[in-house]
């Protein structure tokens, strides 16, 4: 439900910014349900992440009104916000604020998840599962970028398709496969498992490991966690790894900043290209938890004001 009011009072250390696009994400849908792991008691206004227009800035932040900016903070599903100074990143001249507003958790959290967690190797394989979906996509995206074997893992033909434009090299529909691990097998076995899913894919391509993987947990969209074998990751030597991108603020925040730089330093580049599956305005935020929850979009799921 939409409602109106003043425009936020920025504290001293905080910024004021007019938000043009904000991003919805999983945790938006389980923080609804009161379910995510850092509740907030309604009323609350939703959203984590967005971009915009510096409309104030503290002498001394480095930011000037005017300036375009990624915000990370709850509450960005408004037209006006006063943030932390150090809750904006600047963003590059040739990013939309639509491409900036759902950057920043997942592309972090795919990146951080593939090079400082599972240290994924050129030439090795990468199976995503949930690949269409606005996390999995970026996975593909930037193990593409880092030189492996992508493998996607989503469901229907036409968001395979869109899996494949982002650097899949194969694709398995989920629709239409009862044996995943035997599918993920004939195709030679996988070294690292992105795993945005959970439940029975994330057990099937468990099992479909090579000696020495890496699993990566990222989500549970399937409904539950994985039950994973661990008699297998001890005879095979696989490494299981939790990540919850925003605990690095306080993990490894310098970990955080300096994946955040190389993902800015890639898009520069032309080696990562943000998809906007679905773009509506605030109005319609209804129809964008519907779709989030449905998990139908391809990519992620863009509220502009």
């Amino acid at each position: 439900m939409l409602s109106s009011g003043p425009a936020p009072k920025p504290g001293p250390d905080e910024v004021l910014v007019r938000v043009r696009a904000a991003a919805l994400n999983f945790a938006d849908l389980l923080k609804a349900r009161g379910e995510y792991q850092e509740r907030q008691d309604p009323p609350y206004v939703p959203g984590l992440e967005g971009a915009g227009e510096v409309i104030r800035a503290p002498s001394g932040s480095g930011l000037a009104q005017g300036d375009r900016v990624a915000v990370l903070s709850p509450g960005t599903l408004a037209e006006v916000v006063a943030v932390p100074a150090a809750a904006c990143l600047p963003i590059p001249a040739t990013m939309s604020f639509e491409q900036a507003a759902g950057f920043q958790i997942a592309y972090g959290t795919s990146h951080l998840a593939l090079t400082h967690r599972a240290n994924l190797q050129p030439g090795e394989t990468l199976a995503v599962l949930g690949a269409a979906g606005g996390v999995g996509l970026t996975a593909v995206e930037i193990g593409r970028a880092l030189g492996a074997r992508v493998i996607g893992v989503a469901r229907g033909a036409d968001r395979l398709e869109v899996v494949r434009a982002a650097g899949a090299e194969a694709v398995i529909d989920s629709a239409d496969c009862p044996d995943l691990k035997s599918a993920l097998r004939d195709l030679g076995g996988v070294d690292v498992v992105y795993d945005a899913v959970g439940d029975s894919a994330g057990e099937a391509a468990f099992r479909a490991m090579r000696p020495g993987g890496r699993f990566l947990a990222i989500g549970f969209a399937g409904g539950k966690p994985p039950v994973l074998p661990l008699n297998h990751a001890l005879v095979k030597n696989i490494a299981i790894h939790g990540l919850y991108w925003g605990g690095y603020s306080v993990l490894d925040p310098q970990a955080m900043s300096s994946s955040m730089k190389a993902l800015f330093t890639m898009f520069q580049e032309g080696r990562l290209n943000p998809v906007v599956g679905e773009a509506m305005p605030l109005e319609r935020v209804a129809q964008a938890f519907d779709l989030l929850r449905s998990r139908r979009s391809v990519g992620k799921i863009i509220l502009t004001m």
